[in-house]
């Protein structure tokens, strides 16, 4: 079997477009791959178009190793994000080709399920008013539909630091959501890496006794230090890797033994395999898996992949519930969370197909998601959010 080609379509949406890679075969096989790309998507259909030519076409999709190799080496340029998600793309998708063929689910081919069923956690569903009265609503629609837990940034526009009135007023949004979800349910603190250090610490405390589940990104991705000092002043899990795109660049994220969860993306981590072999370093260090999740089904599917077959895996992010849902209708089969998981499917491959003509209904539009400006949390392409 031989890769005769591959199809890129891209599903827009107000606030992200969702990049869905065809891999076509000789035998009549086609496999699908998804990421998420910020302002960057057509960077990302450039990559595809040359790597196509230079690596992809004429290639086993079988070997999906060697192709991946190729795919990040064989430009002798370093391989960043672009590059990174143009890979993951056709990776989970040769994965998705091989359990096709073979008659199997992908967690089958990677060592084989260790669990049925994949805990979720809510994201996006507090495109509302940013008060406690809306967060509060907004929360208990969350429980309502079966969620365990759910992630939310309180923080608004606040860089670096954020004064004496504004975090309060995000106490009180925190105070509201925890009352809504009762004490029993997970609730993951955001702060998208854009503290100081002192910042970071001093709203951790100030939100302790809400009892997060994690604290993620607290402090700018680049400087491990500066997590390091956080850590060592929470008492609370820290989480953090989602805009670390390479699983060798993990390596001084655990020697510093600075995170508890770490939160690859699979969309941009190169695929499949690679976020698998990051789990299992990850567990020598004794650490949990919580994959960042912001794409469509597609990807939903791909990392039900590798938590299905990884130990240590925590929980799975899920936003296609509440912004954006009716890009759902675009894959036949998608995910669906039900009393707040995932079932882990039996079906080959990924488990998921591409509507082409459904997503043809929702064309590339000139997605932003812009953390800095005033109300970008409603996500609301006629507000300053966008």
């Amino acid at each position: 079997m031989r890769i005769t080609g591959i199809t890129t379509h891209v599903v827009g949406t107000p606030w992200r477009n969702l990049t869905y890679v065809q891999v076509h075969t000789d035998e009549g096989l086609t496999g699908v791959g998804e990421t998420r790309m910020l302002g960057h998507t057509d960077a990302l259909i450039g990559y595809l178009r040359e790597a196509e030519a230079n690596h992809i076409a004429g290639s086993d999709p079988f070997a999906v190793e060697d192709l991946v190799r190729r795919m990040k080496y064989g430009d002798y340029g370093r391989a960043g994000e672009i590059v990174m998600s143009g890979i993951a793309c056709v990776e989970m998708a040769c994965w998705d080709i091989k359990g096709k063929a073979l008659g199997v689910p992908v967690w089958q081919l990677l060592g084989g399920k260790v669990t049925d069923k994949v805990k979720a956690y809510a994201n996006g569903w507090y495109t509302t008013e940013r008060t406690p009265e809306a967060y509060h609503k907004a929360a208990q629609a969350v429980v309502e539909r079966g969620y365990r837990a759910l992630k939310i940034d309180p923080f608004g526009t606040g860089h670096f630091e954020l004064d004496h009135e504004q975090t309060g007023y995000a106490v009180s949004l925190i105070e509201a959501v925890r009352d809504a979800i009762g004490p029993e349910r997970e609730l993951m603190l955001e702060m998208h890496g854009r503290f100081s250090p002192s910042t970071a610490v001093r709203l951790a405390h100030e939100m302790a006794p809400f009892k997060p589940a994690w604290l993620e990104e607290p402090v700018p991705p680049e400087n491990l230090k500066a997590l390091e000092k956080v850590a060592a002043k929470v008492d609370m899990p820290v989480a953090t890797g989602e805009r670390i795109h390479d699983r060798i660049e993990f390596r001084e994220l655990f020697e510093s033994q600075a995170v508890d969860i770490i939160q690859p993306d699979v969309g941009h981590l190169g695929g499949i395999l690679e976020t698998r072999k990051l789990a299992a370093t990850a567990e020598t260090h004794y650490m949990l898996v919580a994959p960042h999740n912001v794409g469509g089904s597609v990807l939903t599917a791909a990392s039900l992949q590798v938590a299905g077959c990884t130990p240590n895996f925590k929980i799975l992010e899920h936003f296609n519930d509440f912004a954006d849902a009716e890009i759902k209708k675009v894959v036949k089969g998608a995910p669906q969370v039900v009393d707040g998981y995932f079932q882990l499917s039996d079906a080959p491959g990924l488990g998921v197909e591409l509507d082409t003509d459904a997503a043809a209904e929702f064309p590339q539009q000139q997605a932003r998601f812009d953390l800095w400006a005033e109300g970008w949390e409603k996500r609301d392409p006629t507000g300053a959010g966008r």
